[in-house]
């Protein structure tokens, strides 16, 4: 039985602003339209171009959460170093030593203390995908930690590995917001008509209220995203290069996407922002150039023409300093509102989008499952209804 239930057409869903504002229209770009392998269905309302191609937010966090951010984030790189050293360093926030932007996880993080959570089994579908979900004690987030999984038709029977998709879920939502949109049954689809690979879909379940997934105020979402990711390496047979990951969000999930992607750019090959914002990003992407001009990066960001929540018209522009610094981007303006209705109107296009650039990720060799495989129990599995709410 499955668990992937639509949407309701109705359901609309907003945030609260918190400590950003949204940027002007004011120097809009014209937009770069996506790879023609992007189906263009709903139709796409163009923005208007400008004379300006620059993107400027209209404030920045306040100074006592800038500084706070910085105190936090020296103390959690001074431990860091101080038990692993440049190289642990390295390994666990995914920059060499020197590298700006880095965001340093718990020294224990890649080494994670225990044994490894348990995959629980959920529900299977037709097509043979299944969706499974573990927690585990949360270093980052100093409590428990939470994801759901999407694995593959064909993964039981199978030694390959997979690349991996990174999803986050808006303010005060589930991260089974994803499984009412119906991304099981759209990636089912697109693996069988083989315009993805087979693939690893994580869901991370976030906090409530909105923390934008940065690490701030003693909650460090950030961190805890890279935390998962190491985690996910660890129990699962992924492809753990920065080519096969890609992370991608809605709203304020939207925002931890390309934030994450952009304060670390050794990690994540793909990324995607829907109904998202940018505030505060432009030091980070300035700084990180380097990198993401000899790496490249994978981008799409899109609005919804009527949202008047996430101003739609910054996405071009910020498509447009992404490319200055290196990454390949493209932007859209579709009709719709900030409801989960546009996102799932455009699901799965945007997982076409990063399927196809995973696809193109070095093969890795069949291996043999870990030493310490997690069990995934089926007997006593919780009931369909039990997951969404």
């Amino acid at each position: 039985m499955s668990i992937a239930v639509k949407a309701s057409r109705t359901q609309t869903w907003l945030e609260s602003l918190g400590d950003w504002s949204w940027p002007g229209t004011a120097g809009a770009a014209a937009e770069i339209l996506p790879p023609s392998w992007v189906p263009a269905f709903p139709p796409r309302v163009e923005p208007v171009a400008a004379a300006s191609g620059t993107w400027q937010p209209r404030r920045t966090l306040p100074r006592r959460l800038r500084l706070g951010g910085l105190m936090g984030a020296l103390a959690a790189l001074g431990a860091t170093i101080a038990l692993n050293g440049p190289a642990g360093l390295q390994r666990l926030v995914g920059y060499p030593p020197g590298s700006s932007g880095a965001v340093a996880l718990d020294a224990r993080a890649s080494g994670f203390p225990g044994p490894l959570p348990a995959l629980t089994s959920l529900s299977s579908d037709e097509a043979g995908s299944s969706i499974d979900t573990a927690s585990y004690p949360s270093l980052a987030l100093h409590g428990t930690g939470q994801f759901y999984v999407y694995l593959p038709p064909g993964f039981a029977s199978t030694t390959l590995r997979y690349p991996v998709i990174y999803l986050l879920h808006g303010n005060s939502q589930l991260a089974t917001a994803y499984l009412q949109v119906g991304i099981q049954g759209d990636l089912d689809r697109l693996i069988a008509a083989h315009r993805t690979p087979p693939l690893i879909a994580v869901m991370i379940q976030g906090g409530p209220g909105s923390n934008n997934w940065r690490n701030w105020g003693g909650r460090n979402y950030e961190s805890y995203i890279l935390e998962v990711q190491e985690l996910v390496d660890r129990m699962l047979p992924t492809i753990a290069t920065r080519d096969a990951r890609a992370v991608a969000g809605l709203s304020m999930g939207g925002y931890g996407a390309m934030n994450v992607a952009v304060r670390n750019p050794y990690r994540f090959g793909v990324v995607e922002s829907w109904l998202g914002f940018f505030n505060g990003l432009e030091g980070p992407l300035l700084a990180d150039r380097p990198v993401f001009s000899r790496l490249g990066l994978h981008a799409f960001v899109y609005g919804a023409e009527s949202d008047h929540i996430a101003d739609p018209w910054v996405n071009a522009p910020f498509a447009a300093e992404l490319r200055a610094a290196g990454a390949s981007a493209a932007s859209a303006v579709y009709p719709g509102t900030h409801s989960l209705e546009t996102i799932e109107a455009h699901l799965e296009s945007q997982l076409a989008f990063a399927g196809h650039l995973l696809a193109d990720s070095p093969p890795a060799p069949a291996r043999a499952a870990p030493a310490h495989a997690p069990v995934r129990p089926h007997a006593g599995r919780a009931p369909a209804h039990g997951v969404l709410r």
